[in-house]
């Protein structure tokens, strides 16, 4: 029977072209702005490291001092130098990162390349173990290099590809600010995003090119980017430093933990840590610790921009609006054609036949609709990758966002064709027939 009401949506809807057009355009408009603002919410809303991000924690500790101290105050969002020191080698996480972004001037053997500026990280061995980062090439630092201050760069593809040629560098000699590095590894393609392992670079397609040991850049002096934040007398670098000096919050530490019961011991561990802190006079506030996972994180700094959010709601509305629109529509072509189902029903067709009979013409019009709206979502993508913004390169239409884009558009017009197709099965049949 699919078929055959198939083939009568199909003749119905050729019948009447241009009430079967204005239904279609209704609907392909509603999904195309639908769809474009719901996937670039989904695309700055989705799971950096699916299938980890349960595991991976970001501790805060408060070492801030008594003044301006209120009820509720949160704890800052970056640690010390002191503090991260003190965390990483406690050791009390399955693994943990401190790190900083910063950047580094790359001098290149080749005397056809000038010196360039990349993005860097600075960091601890456990960087990229904790984030399953992918090697091309190589492997990471250990922390016996961490600790020995090791001239050690792991560097990404593109980098290897623009200074090596793409070959194998592992063993070979990089100069980084003027020191020879020794490459270590080599990071396939790995770009998270959201950026979310440091939030105060950038949020979004931000990325670096070279991590180094964290140490080994301290030593260095070179240069950091990202926020601090200071207070007492601590406003700025120590003297001959380039780094904030030890009353600033500049590091950013996570933790890999593997069930919940670890993760409710280690946040007794920053409990205590920081007891025994205030204890020692350090810090002057009582105990003021969180621990989120990384999609916790996430949320807390609100890193889907409320603009996006906003927009989504109101294209949400506008299908809404189409949809009413739709449903006049199909409401004055479902009328019109009371004495044909009429005759079927004078012919032994149940209602409940008419009602799947209409309601497959309303699908064959959401499939249509779909594929409109489809073309309008990818002209919407396009127009947002142009802008000017952190995410823009991202708005890419992804396989599941394909499935949801026909999805949405069947289950719109199907229900948009509830209302009409149960008013016209419900038209008398004796009313119909006596009036032709």
């Amino acid at each position: 029977m699919f078929g055959y009401y198939l083939d009568l949506a199909l003749h119905s809807l050729t019948r009447n072209k241009v009430l079967g057009a204005l239904m279609v355009l209704a609907i392909a408009v509603g999904i195309g702005a639908c769809m474009t603002t719901l996937t670039v919410l989904h695309v700055l809303s989705g799971d950096p490291l699916p299938g980890k991000s349960g595991k991976l924690y970001y501790p805060q500790i408060d070492p801030q001092d008594a003044r301006g101290m209120m009820p509720g105050t949160l704890a800052p969002e970056q640690v010390t130098l002191i503090d991260g020191m003190n965390l990483l080698r406690a050791k009390r996480a399955d693994r943990q990162a401190l790190m900083a972004g910063g950047a580094v001037p790359i001098q290149p053997g080749s005397s056809s390349l000038d010196p360039f500026y990349v993005e860097a990280r600075y960091t601890s061995a456990d960087f990229f173990a904790m984030f399953d980062t992918p090697f091309l090439y190589g492997r990471g630092w250990t922390g016996a290099d961490d600790e020995a201050h090791a001239r050690d760069v792991v560097i990404t593809r593109q980098l290897n590809d623009k200074v090596f040629d793409g070959a194998d560098s592992t063993g070979r000699s990089l100069r980084l600010g003027g020191i020879t590095f020794r490459v270590v590894g080599v990071l396939d393609s790995w770009r998270p995003n959201p950026h979310f392992y440091d939030l105060t670079t950038g949020s979004y397609n931000y990325y670096e090119q070279a991590f180094l040991p964290l140490q080994t850049a301290l030593e260095l002096h070179f240069a950091k980017n990202g926020s601090n934040d200071c207070w007492g007398n601590g406003t700025g670098g120590v003297e001959g430093n380039a780094y904030p000096s030890a009353t600033c919050v500049w590091l950013q530490f996570w933790v890999e933990l593997d069930s919940a019961a670890k993760a409710a011991a280690y946040r007794q561990f920053l409990v205590h840590n920081s007891e025994e802190q205030k204890a020692l006079g350090r810090f002057q506030r009582a105990p003021n610790v969180q621990l989120r996972n990384l999609m916790q994180w996430l949320d807390y700094n609100r890193v889907v921009p409320g603009d996006v959010r906003l927009q989504a709601w109101l294209a949400f509305g506008f299908l809404l609006v189409c949809l009413v629109n739709t449903v006049g529509l199909m409401l004055a072509k479902f009328l019109r054609r009371s004495g044909e189902l009429s005759v079927r029903r004078a012919l032994g067709a149940s209602r409940r036949a008419l009602f799947a009979q209409l309601l497959t013409e309303s699908g064959v019009i959401g499939i249509a609709g779909g594929a409109g709206g489809l073309l309008l979502s990818l002209f919407g993508l396009w127009m947002v990758r142009h802008r000017a913004s952190d995410y823009a390169s991202l708005a890419h239409l992804d396989p599941a966002m394909l499935l949801v884009t026909f999805a949405l558009a069947i289950g719109a017009s199907l229900l948009a064709g509830i209302l009409p197709a149960w008013r016209a099965c419900h038209v008398a049949p004796a009313l119909q027939l006596k009036s032709h």
